[in-house]
């Protein structure tokens, strides 16, 4: 893991117990554009012109947004349904002491890979004795299949984990059956820790039969069906994972955000915060499973967005996620780019073909592009040619960069308003900042962990809207691939034994 402290100083790392990865040292750029856009580049392209406008996010426009998404917080806390956000009971209302003891395991679905993971807990002296993972690919058809067929696969690739499992390393005590936190990265009714239904796939799944359907019954059976003495035990999602894995290092760790091909945040809330809860116990914490993807209201959309999600999977939903998330960075930037050829002289006179093809563009290409340093912006020069088959002149990529910097300057700013909501949203009743208590945000995912700029301008974006006083109390740890050890615990903490 690596630590990002949020100071008025420069910003300093500093490595952790458990440490994963290590980021260069990151320092506050006063809106300086972090890339290869050089001060000769300023555009006279019209379409880009008003892009970069329709885009701006000043401090100002940043605390409505944030304020707007605490407000729809609390709707979704007081009602189902209250706002854009589910604000969903995870029913976690224990997170782990570093107590926890034997071996659970995890399987973590989410996208079109899953990952099985077995742990040996050893408690407060031994921690972690051992861990084994493995990785698998779903096939297509199946993501588009029906339950049965995904949830039978899955079994079968369990069964066959177990049946690997070294008996040295990895030891079940006697009359125990296996116990398993399954991490399902999809939005979900929770009924129970171990128990919720289905709201929606998304994510480019499409499995009949499944909606409404209670998800942990579903993997129950297909195992049993397959002969494996295995039960879930918890049933979280990937943030819910990460929060839980970092809180195993660090009792400091009061949310979790995923910042990937998707995103979602999850917090520590006080339950008499919760007026949904109704009749259930008001004493403690819980976590809330925010899905944040969904929240619409007062963002900066131009007509490429408002295109992008029209052809989307999902039209109408998922607004914030499809500005800040690293699926779609890269088609905004292609839409963008595919209008200047049709009405400027960006590429020269034709379009591109491949410039026409939907998704072609990365936000990997992206970062690749901002990241070029060369007085030519050889590496763009090279990356447009190997994409789209163009050869572009020195002023054709820096405008090409100029576009790059303003989608990914407007997502991090913009994930950067919805992480100062939450944290101003446990300040409410913890008052940790104030009184000078560390607060630490759990961060995972590829597009937060390899875009420095994107990371930049969301640390910009907290430092800004919560003031230097406050901000020097917050830190973010990159806490990489630690949900599916998130998951395990909370099997552990969930056991019935």
């Amino acid at each position: 893991m690596s630590l990002v402290t949020f100071a008025a100083s420069p910003l300093v790392i500093t490595p952790t117990v458990r440490s994963f990865t290590f980021s260069p040292p990151i320092r506050r750029s006063n809106n300086t554009v972090m890339s290869a856009v050089r001060s000769e580049a300023t555009s006279t392209c019209p379409v880009l012109t008003k892009f970069k406008k329709d885009c701006a996010t000043p401090t100002p426009f940043l605390r409505d947004v944030a304020n707007a998404i605490a407000d729809d917080m609390q709707a979704g806390l007081a009602v189902h349904g209250g706002g854009d956000l589910e604000m969903i009971l995870t029913y976690v209302d224990a997170l782990p002491s570093g107590k926890e003891e034997g071996l659970f395991y995890a399987l973590d679905l989410g996208g079109t890979n899953f990952r099985v993971r077995s742990v040996q807990l050893g408690g407060e002296e031994e921690r972690v004795v051992a861990t084994k993972s493995e990785q698998l690919s779903i096939p297509q058809k199946l993501m588009i299949g029906t339950s049965e067929e995904l949830f039978g696969f899955i079994a079968s690739k369990l069964a066959d984990f177990v049946a690997k499992e070294e008996p040295g390393r990895f030891r079940l005590d006697q009359g125990r059956k296996r116990e398993i936190g399954f991490t399902f990265s999809f939005p979900v009714n929770q009924t129970s820790i171990d128990s919720g239904t289905l709201i929606k796939w998304t994510k480019g799944f499409n499995v009949s039969g499944m909606e409404g359907k209670n998800v942990v019954a579903c993997l129950n059976e297909a195992m049993e069906a397959h002969g494996l003495d295995m039960r879930v035990s918890a049933l979280v999602n990937d943030g819910v994972g990460t929060l839980a894995g970092a809180r195993y290092w660090d009792k400091d760790v009061m949310a979790g955000v995923i910042l990937g091909t998707g995103t979602n945040a999850c917090y520590v809330e006080q339950k008499h915060a919760i007026p949904k809860l109704q009749n259930q116990s008001s004493s403690g914490t819980t976590i809330i499973n925010t899905e944040w993807g969904g929240f619409s209201k007062c963002l900066p959309r131009t007509i490429f967005d408002q295109e992008m999600d029209k052809d989307s999977l999902n039209p109408g939903e998922h607004l914030y996620e499809k500005m800040i998330s690293g699926m779609y960075l890269g088609e905004i930037v292609r839409r963008v780019l595919l209008h200047m050829c049709q009405t400027s002289d960006l590429f020269g006179q034709a379009v591109p073909a491949k410039l026409e093809t939907p998704l072609a563009l990365k936000s990997q290409d992206l970062c690749k592009m901002q990241e070029d340093n060369t007085d030519d912006l050889s590496s763009v020069g090279s990356i447009l040619y190997n994409i789209f088959e163009v050869k572009a002149d020195l002023k054709d990529r820096r405008r090409v960069v100029e576009v790059c910097d303003t989608v990914v300057k407007r997502g991090g700013r913009l994930a950067g308003a919805g992480i100062v909501a939450i944290l101003e949203r446990i300040e409410r009743e913890t008052k940790r900042l104030a009184s000078g208590q560390r607060t630490v945000v759990a961060m995972d995912g590829a597009l937060y962990e390899k875009y420095p700029q994107y990371r930049q301008y969301m640390q910009d974006a907290l430092v800004e809207l919560l003031g230097d006083e406050l901000a020097s109390h917050v830190q973010i740890k990159h806490t990489k691939d630690v949900s599916g050890l998130g998951a395990a615990l909370l099997a552990a903490t969930n056991s019935i034994y």
